[in-house]
Formats: C-alpha cells, sequence, structure tokens
C-alpha cells in the first residue's frame, strides 16, 4: 500500500514537473525575438521566481522586467532592490482629510492635534491611512473615538512598517463593524487571491447564508445586501474594480490575510489550496463552507457542510455526488467545465439548496425536472451553459429571486407565476406572448431580454409592442438591457414607471425611445445604446441625463451629423463618452459641458476638413478639464491626401500635450 502511495506521489511530481517545463517552453517561445516589459507581482518566495526566471528570454533587446514583494529578502536575492518610500506628510494628510472631510481645510480645528498623531503612527503607508480614515470618517463629530483609536494603533508603522502593525490597524476597522458586516467580510475569504468578485454573484450568496437581515419591508433583500456591500467599500475593506459600473470588486492581499487568519480561528470557512499553505482539519465536522482551490476532493467526511465553491476546474473530475450532503444551501460550480457530465439528477435531493450555480460551466445536458423539488431555491444561475430549455416544472419555484440563462435557452410558459423574481436574465422573447408574461413580474429589478425569431425563423411584429407594455408596469425596474438578433428592435411607446432605472443597453434600435426623459430618468447613470440613425436633438437628451456617468453611442452604419453645439452644461458628471461610428467633433461640446469627462473616443471624417466643413480649430481639447485618455478614428484617409491626416494629427498632439493633464492620444485608421 505504501509503494502504491509513493508511485502515486512520484507520479504526480514528474506530471508537475513536466507541466512545468511545457510552460516554460511555450513562454520562451513566445518571447523569441521580442523586446518585453513583464510586471510580475507578489512574489513570495525564490522557488517560483526560479521557475520563472527559466522561461524569461535573454534577447538582447533591452526588456525590462520588474517584480514586487512584501519581503525584503525575497527582493535582494531577485537583485535590483528599490525599496518604496512612504507617502510624504503633505500626500499623507490630502489621503486622510479627503477620506474624512473633503480636504484638509474643512477639518474642524479640534481634530488638528490628534489627526497628526494618527498620520504620525500610520507611517505614510497609504493602506493604513486609507483603512483608518475610512474608520473615522462616519465618526467625525466624536473626538473622544478619534482619541480612542489613536491610542489603540500603536507607533510600529512609523518606525517599521511590518505585517504585524499593519493587521493592528486592520484588526481595528474588523472589530468595529456591526456582527452581520463581520460575517459578510470573512465571507469573501472564499475567492481567491486577486479575484475580481461579482457585486451580485457575492450578495445572492450572502442572501443564501442568511447574512442578510430584512430590517425595512419597503426594501428587497437585495437592497440591503447592496447597502452592506456600499458599506464595507466606504470603510475601504473592499475596492472597486471597475469604475464605471461597480459590478465587480476586489480585496488587498492584506486584507485578504487577515479575514482568512480570522476565518480559519473561527472555522468559518476551509480553504484548500493547491500548495501546503492549508489543509483540511483532521474533523470534517467543523467544515461548513468549503473553497477548494487545490484539483482533488477531500477525503475527509462533512456532514456539516453547507456551501461549497470551487475555483479549480479540474477537481470536477474527482467530485463526489453531492447529495450525501443534505445540509448544502450554496452550490456554485461557476467557471467548472462540465461539459462532460450530462447528469444533474442529484440536485434534486438537496432539498436546503438556495444557490446555485452552474455559470460558464458549458453543461450540455439537460436541467432536471427535479429541480422543481428546490422550494427553498433563491438563485439559479445557468448562463454560459449549453441548456436548450428548461423544465416546465421551474415554474413552481415560488421563492426565486434571481434567475439568468444562456440567451439560446427556451422558458417554458408560465413565467407570470415566479413573482418573487427581482433579476432575470438573459429571456429568449421569440413571441408577444413571453413578452406580454414579463409584466406580471412586479419585483423585477434587473432585466435582460434577447429579442428573436421563433423556431421556425419568424419574428413576431408584437414582441415589442408588448415589451414597452411590460415595461410600463414594472416600476421597480434599474437595470435594462435589451438584445436583439439581426433585428433593430422598435422600442417607441409611452412608459412612465421607468424613474429608478440606474442602467440602460440597447443593442439596436430603430431610434433613440422617447420614454428617455431627462425630467424622469433622473438616476441613469450608465447607458450604452445602438441605433439606426441619430439625431441632433437625440445628443441633446442624453447631455440632459444629470446622473449619466458613463454613455457609448453608436450608429448602425457611419453617420455624419451637421455642426451643431450642445448646451454649457450638458453632460454634467459624465466620464467616459463613446460615440462609435458616429462622427463628432470636440467643438460640439461647448466650454462648461463635460467638466468631469475623462475617456472620450470619438471619429471624424478627413475629407470633411478638406470641404472646409470644420476646421483644425474644431478639434482643441482645452476646454475638456478632466481629460485623460483620447481616442481618435480618422476615417476615410483613401480619400484626402497625407498632408490632411499630417495636419490633423498634428493638432491634436498640440491639444494633448498643451492640456494641463497630458492625455494619452491614440489614433485608428476608421471606426
Amino acid at each position: 500500500m505504501l509503494y502504491e502511495l509513493d508511485k502515486e506521489k512520484y507520479a504526480n511530481i514528474h506530471s508537475t514537473m513536466l507541466e512545468e517545463k511545457h510552460l516554460i517552453d511555450l513562454v520562451r517561445e513566445f518571447l523569441q525575438n521580442k523586446r518585453y516589459f513583464i510586471v510580475i507581482d507578489d512574489i513570495w518566495d525564490m522557488k517560483p521566481w526560479g521557475i520563472l526566471r527559466c522561461s524569461l528570454h535573454e534577447n538582447g533587446l533591452k526588456s525590462i522586467i520588474i517584480t514586487t514583494t512584501r519581503i525584503l529578502d525575497v527582493a535582494e536575492q531577485i537583485g535590483g532592490c528599490y525599496r518604496m518610500k512612504p507617502l510624504t506628510h503633505e500626500s499623507s494628510k490630502k489621503l486622510f482629510y479627503g477620506r474624512i472631510f473633503g480636504s484638509e481645510d474643512k477639518c474642524p480645528g479640534q481634530y488638528f492635534e490628534v489627526s497628526e498623531k494618527i498620520l504620525k503612527k500610520c507611517g505614510g503607508v497609504p493602506l493604513a491611512i486609507i483603512t483608518t480614515s475610512s474608520l473615522l470618517a462616519n465618526k467625525s463629530e466624536n473626538i473622544k473615538v478619534w482619541n480612542d483609536v489613536c491610542g489603540s494603533i500603536g507607533s510600529g508603522l512609523a518606525s517599521n512598517p511590518s505585517m504585524d502593525s499593519m493587521r493592528k490597524i486592520l484588526l481595528l476597522s474588523y472589530y468595529d463593524l456591526p456582527s452581520h458586516l463581520k460575517a459578510c467580510l470573512l465571507y469573501l475569504s472564499i475567492f481567491p487571491e486577486d479575484y475580481e468578485i461579482e457585486k451580485y454573484r457575492l450578495i445572492l450568496r450572502w442572501i443564501a447564508e442568511d447574512f442578510v437581515h430584512r430590517e425595512n419591508e419597503s426594501q428587497s433583500l437585495f437592497e440591503h445586501g447592496e447597502s452592506y456591500f456600499n458599506e464595507l467599500l466606504n470603510r475601504s475593506l473592499i475596492q472597486i474594480a471597475d469604475r464605471d459600473t461597480i459590478s465587480f470588486c476586489r480585496v488587498h492581499d492584506m486584507v485578504l490575510e487577515l479575514i482568512c487568519s480570522l476565518s480559519r480561528e473561527e472555522s468559518f470557512v476551509t480553504t484548500v489550496l493547491g500548495d501546503s499553505r492549508q489543509c483540511m482539519p483532521s474533523s470534517g465536522s467543523t467544515v461548513r463552507r468549503l473553497s477548494l482551490q487545490n484539483t482533488t476532493w477531500p477525503k475527509t467526511e462533512m456532514p456539516k457542510l453547507r456551501s461549497v465553491a470551487i475555483f479549480s476546474p479540474a477537481i470536477i473530475n474527482t467530485m463526489p455526488s453531492l447529495s450525501i450532503y443534505h445540509l448544502l444551501r450554496v452550490l456554485d460550480l461557476q467557471d467548472c467545465n462540465l461539459r462532460e457530465r450530462r447528469n444533474l439528477r442529484f440536485v434534486g435531493n438537496l432539498f436546503h439548496l438556495r444557490y446555485l450555480s452552474l455559470a460558464r460551466a458549458g453543461y450540455a445536458g439537460e436541467l432536471p425536472v427535479e429541480v422543481g423539488k428546490l422550494q427553498f431555491l433563491q438563485s439559479l444561475l445557468l448562463h454560459g451553459t449549453e441548456i436548450e430549455e428548461l423544465p416546465s416544472s421551474i415554474v413552481g419555484l415560488t421563492q426565486l429571486m434571481f434567475l439568468c440563462v444562456d440567451r439560446r435557452t427556451s422558458l417554458p410558459n408560465g413565467l407570470k407565476y415566479l413573482t418573487s423574481l427581482e433579476m432575470l436574465g438573459i429571456v429568449r422573447v421569440d413571441s408577444a406572448c413571453i413578452a406580454e408574461e414579463l409584466g406580471h413580474l412586479m419585483q423585477l429589478r434587473l432585466l435582460l431580454v434577447n429579442l428573436t425569431t421563433d423556431k421556425e425563423g419568424r419574428w413576431d411584429e408584437n414582441i415589442c409592442t408588448a415589451l414597452v407594455g411590460s415595461l410600463g408596469k414594472l416600476h421597480k425596474i434599474q437595470t435594462l438591457i435589451v438584445l436583439s438578433d439581426d433585428v433593430a428592435a422598435n422600442l417607441e411607446g409611452s412608459v412612465e414607471s421607468v424613474g429608478n432605472l440606474s442602467t440602460l443597453s440597447i443593442d439596436r434600435t430603430t431610434s433613440l425611445p422617447t420614454w428617455i426623459r431627462p425630467a424622469i430618468l433622473l438616476l441613469l447613470s450608465y447607458v450604452d445604446i445602438t441605433v439606426v440613425q441619430v439625431r441632433r436633438e437625440d445628443i441633446q437628451v442624453l447631455g440632459r441625463l444629470q446622473a449619466l456617468r458613463y454613455l457609448y453611442l453608436g450608429v448602425g452604419n457611419k453617420q455624419v451629423l451637421e455642426r451643431f453645439m450642445v448646451r454649457p452644461d450638458a453632460f454634467p458628471c459624465a466620464i467616459t463618452c463613446i460615440f462609435s461610428k458616429l462622427a463628432m467633433v470636440p467643438s460640439t461640446f461647448p466650454p462648461g459641458a463635460m467638466p468631469r469627462l475623462e475617456k472620450f473616443i470619438f471619429g471624424i471624417q478627413l475629407e470633411d476638413f478638406l470641404r472646409g466643413e470644420f476646421t483644425t480649430d474644431d478639434l482643441a481639447l482645452g476646454h475638456l478639464p478632466s481629460l485623460q485618455d483620447v481616442q481618435v478614428y480618422l476615417s476615410g484617409r483613401w480619400k484626402v491626401s497625407e498632408e490632411v491626416v499630417t495636419k490633423v494629427k498634428e493638432k491634436l498632439r498640440h491639444e494633448a500635450d498643451g492640456h494641463p493633464n497630458h492625455p494619452s492620444l491614440r489614433y485608428d485608421d476608421d471606426f
């Protein structure tokens, strides 16, 4: 027996060595004869650096490699060690006071002395300053709390920014959390390091674990969960991973280390990694929430297991039948490879299941009819699978709040009975009947539909009319996404109920719907819409959306608008504006418009400059004070001389170089 174990052990080692050699060869082949710039982040010891070093091709082309580590010994062994300097006192003050009061001059005088003491103890470490200031941001009227926090920090970071000193500051923030937020934060230890965590996925899992409690009957569980998410964000315990939509978050490495340590101490989450850093406990009876980041299923019995998340697709090959885990509430198989699995009938035995995700797992079998037995099921995520249709038993899941399927998946009749649904996507709408049923789902906050032909390839002209009619009944809708297959949807009609709409995306429509009215859509911050043809008044309407931060406006075919100018107060909050296949010059937006615009993507027709319809003065950028990134599509190069192209490029480069922010500038040859 021992011989067999040793043989298996050495076989695994040999296999690992072969995999490493193969990867090294692939990287070396790719880098051969290339000049490269590579950043390798957060190296813990020399062994991985030794493997990486072998794969980096020394080809004499003056390539650059930057490594980062928190361990000085590792940095010195790698060579070329540079120790990051702490923030200056002035920069520290700007970060600290800005987070709490907006600026230093808004800080009440009685707080200056204790603030200086806190800043000294933070030692110019950005994470320490951000964490401490976020902790104090909600306590700006209680000087005693400030003194207590100052006394609790200690002076370690000022003289030696060690892990222990930083941990002490982070623990202050953790112990300041209410109990329900402590559980929500510890739950993040389920996810691997540097993992981008989907906001919806996280909140729905919190709900399934009973961490979210309804304190206000006028708000849904998900809305309460969102407030928990925002509170952790405000306290800087999690970070935004995408600025435009706040759909993803991540956890700083040092925060993750802390919550992983606390989770182990409290047997809150059991994480099994691919190395020896974390092993299964000797008794499986303490395992309640399991995060698998290795390649084999644990052999320990786990009678109290209630949550499983798998982050290593290879583990599916060793996964037993999960029907033995009768207490399971959360089964998250997102991104696992289920293409070879054809039967998920065991799911019907998991009567306590509240969250089931097969998202992006490629499962091509049937969803068993037994799923209708899961009367506690709240979330069912099936996007990124190849399931052709859902069983009719699905309409009996009266507790279901979130249903997401692939755009090719057909839904059964009877959707209107799923009255608890708050989020629904992607609904394949191939008949007016299905579009009409959506109007009965009065709790919907997010709706994603795909307008398409029926199985015989016929398009029902009444689909759009029925959909617009249903939208008029969905008073709680916040996110609306409309896709369409090869059809420009006509979404014109009377819709008075969309005052809560914050995100709108329409894949293809005949024109900008007239129900997009600034006076009603006060919360609309994200718009992504492609129309057959844009009118000048459409730009004016979009410019009056007071909360708009992100705009993508595209047209089906290239279009040039006649010279016009928006109002000086247009697009007051816009940060990103993208105009696709639509010729648009910066002079369209006069001084005062777009004061916060950072990213600007637009196209120009070069022949307009040849004909004199526009001059290079129309390319001025200086009146856009926040500009950081500019991308310009130069259309019709073959119609003009190289002199015109050069003149336009030189003007744009002059504008970028002369701008106080020196925004980056890129060109593309066509829309």
